[in-house]
């Protein structure tokens, strides 16, 4: 074999990259807030199964995965649990959970629309902090 032939052998693929970095950001996310019990863990484990269809369809859209993922899984909790990941940054109203912007596109932050800020980065959550938070 010729040093220069072959290209080196890379068992897991770009999209697998872009698949699993997702994972681990909203993993991180769902860790942060305590809310990563097995049943939740399955519903990030469902919304990459159905992201590696969409991005091998549109691989371009790999670096839109982690907000996307994000967006999901908030969706599947939505449904079954209520609202998440709650707004750290509001210490007054009605409790409310943060959005994922850009919606479609890279570098996803979660974001409270009512204060108007960013509040982390998805796979972040661990190190925000606001006006809501108990010591």
């Amino acid at each position: 074999m010729a040093p220069h032939g072959d290209p080196p052998v890379n068992p897991v693929s770009p999209l697998e990259q872009a698949l699993h970095a997702a994972r681990a950001l909203v993993l991180a996310d769902l860790v942060a807030r305590e809310v990563a019990e097995a049943d939740v863990v399955s519903l990030v484990e469902e919304a990459v199964t159905q992201r590696r269809w969409w991005v091998q369809q549109w691989p371009d859209g790999a670096g839109f995965l982690a907000g996307l993922v994000a967006q999901d899984v908030q969706d599947a909790l939505l449904d079954r649990y209520g609202r998440w990941p709650l707004c750290p940054v509001c210490g007054s109203g009605d409790p409310h959970a943060l959005d994922v912007e850009p919606e479609l596109g890279p570098d996803p932050h979660w974001v409270c629309h009512k204060a108007g800020v960013k509040v982390a980065a998805v796979g972040a959550l661990g190190g925000a902090t606001g006006g809501a938070a108990s010591s």
